[in-house]
């Protein structure tokens, strides 16, 4: 096993130092139309329920013109109405409009307005434009866009909307919707105004807090207008350090380092800290943050990880697992995680201008002649299949819900090796906010992910372990979920996790009065209707199970208490009970 993995991240390895681009397939587009109709997927290949999101119609406007005239058409047809973009890779079915009487608009073709305004240090950029486009047109300009998600393969309309971020406590903060100075939406209207309006928002207007987090629920996102400052580079060195301690010391590195985050390895014992800086312009250095896990990689190489894991899923093999993590951290290390000095990784510090630094996502650049790689979790071809797990904590309570999960590690450290064969706990800070779905206190951001199987009927290795840790996160430490990740189970109770989802929702009330944007999963998650807990909902955390039948008793999963958090509820394997 172990030399396996040794030849994997070796080609890994030739990969990340080879000068010239990758040869990789993009990924495919997030709706596939036929005679039936339209289908629409997320980048993963499967949505928290597995079921597949059919819809009749689907719009590509490509003016805001155009579309206000396709929201003009849902509402004079009294048709619910769902956005999504080019790119998909919400977790939830945030985009998905019911099956019956709805449309779609994509704003895959809505994406070339890009107008940046040096004068008064901002840009205005059409929802569909992709990250990337946006940071190279400001950069050119010289000027850079301050805050922004890790990943790129992702739309404004869709970082803002949901309330992606990158990490910072500094300045205005690491909420991408924070630096939102000015926003355009597509709202309904009568007849008289031609079944829809353009209503344009700014800081002060009554709207402008609740459009700035609206999960599409308040209209189509049609332009957004950001803050920037002067272009500057930055200084990103890792530290790998003992873990005894880190839940003392998160507090001073963020408050001392600008853009710094904390990736922790709990089977490994290791946190790694991102001290991560403002530098003079004119600092030596060209480097460059392609991401490790955002890289092309062969297919493969992809595909055999899978199988791998998989294998060690099916034979219970935890010590697999842990030599997998082991190699796993050892290696990023080596390549400093995809930081590249110039073209490869030579060491620390590397210095480079802010649009090459923030956020990474190479897989996505690729030329489509080719297909020997891909990114590592394109469903086309059975690679890397994970859930994501993003819990959000008011500062005070982070380093007891540290302390809790190492009590639940130290019981059996192997049992945590599942997440350290992908990026650990990854941990990151926002600051507060005044949008209402934003966080109403500076907050500690963890996310983890983690081995999801093929069929949803299949148990995990170590699966109580997983559900232990989240509902901890979310139940006893009143965690707030990412509103485009997670499993269902971490939105059980948000409206009373918002001091102002009232104001939210009196203002949907006002803009889209028909509730034509509303859905099956907003009508669950912000109303709170629940759905009836079905043989196995558990298992891939669509409910907290309360009675075997909820996990697999057939396969040896009853549901227990936890082992650390009493009150949570968890599919634990016993061995007696496997048939």
């Amino acid at each position: 096993m172990a030399s396996l993995i040794w030849l994997l991240h070796g080609l890994l390895a030739v990969i990340c130092s080879n000068t010239r681009p990758a040869l990789a397939m993009p990924p495919a587009p997030p709706v596939k139309c036929n005679a039936t109709g339209c289908l629409l997927s997320n980048a993963y290949g499967a949505w928290g329920d597995r079921k597949d999101c059919w819809v009749q119609t689907v719009a590509y406007p490509t003016t805001e013109d155009e579309l206000r005239s396709a929201v003009a058409r849902a509402s004079q047809r009294n048709q619910k109405v769902k956005v999504a973009s080019g790119f998909s890779h919400t977790i939830p079915k945030l985009a998905c409009p019911p099956s019956e009487n709805s449309t779609l608009i994509s704003t895959a073709k809505y994406s070339t307005g890009i107008e940046v305004d040096v004068e008064k240090m901002t840009v205005t950029v059409d929802a569909g434009v992709a990250l990337r486009d946006l940071i190279d047109k400001v950069e050119a300009a010289g000027v850079s866009l301050v805050a922004a998600p890790y990943w790129e393969g992702v739309s404004v309309g869709g970082v803002v909307s949901t309330g992606s971020h990158g990490s910072s406590w500094w300045g205005k903060g690491g909420a991408v919707h924070d630096h939102v100075v000015g926003l355009s939406l597509v709202v309904p209207a009568g007849r008289s105004e031609g079944y829809a309006k353009i209503v344009r928002l700014e800081h002060g207007d009554p709207l402008f807090n609740a459009a700035r987090v609206s999960l599409g629920l308040l209209g189509v996102i049609s332009k957004v207008t950001l803050s920037l400052e002067r272009r500057f580079k930055r200084s990103v060195s890792y530290s790998y350090e003992d873990d005894s301690r880190f839940e003392d010391e998160f507090l001073d590195l963020a408050q001392k380092h600008e853009f710094a985050d904390i990736t922790w390895y709990p089977s490994q014992h290791k946190a790694v800290y991102r001290y991560d800086d403002r530098v003079p312009l004119n600092s030596s250095g060209d480097g460059a943050n392609d991401f490790l896990g955002f890289q092309s990689n062969l297919i493969a190489v992809s595909s055999t990880v899978r199988a791998t894991e998989k294998a060690l899923e099916k034979a219970r093999n935890v010590n697999g697992k842990c030599t997998l993590a082991a190699t796993e951290v050892g290696f990023k290390k080596l390549v400093g995680n995809g930081l590249k000095n110039n073209v490869i990784f030579t060491g620390y510090p590397v210095v480079g201008y802010q649009g090459k630094m923030q956020t990474s996502g190479s897989c996505l650049h690729s030329p489509s002649s080719n297909i020997l790689s891909s990114c590592a979790w394109d469903p086309r071809i059975k690679g890397l299949f994970f859930y994501e797990t993003t819990a959000i904590f008011p500062a005070p309570k982070f380093r007891d819900f540290i302390l809790d999960v190492k009590k639940l590690r130290d019981l059996k450290p192997e049992n945590f090796c599942g997440i350290d064969i992908y990026n650990g706990f990854l941990i990151r800070f926002i600051k507060s906010s005044e949008a209402y779905l934003g966080q109403s206190e500076d907050s500690v951001v963890v996310d983890f992910n983690y081995y999801r199987a093929d069929e949803p009927s299949i148990p995990r290795l170590n699966q109580d372990i997983w559900e232990e840790v989240e509902q901890m996160a979310f139940f006893k430490y009143g965690a707030k979920p990412h509103w485009a990740k997670n499993r269902k189970l971490a939105f059980t109770g948000v409206q009373q996790k918002y001091p102002k989802m009232s104001k939210f929702l009196l203002a949907k009330r006002q803009l889209d009065p028909q509730d034509i944007f509303d859905s099956q999963w907003s009508d669950e998650i912000l109303l709170g209707k629940e759905s009836a807990k079905d043989d196995g909902c558990a298992l891939e955390g669509q409910c907290i199970c309360s009675e075997d039948r909820h996990c697999s008793p057939a396969k040896g999963y009853l549901c227990k208490p936890g082992l650390v958090y009493n009150k949570a509820m968890v599919c634990r394997y016993t061995e007696s009970s496997a048939q």
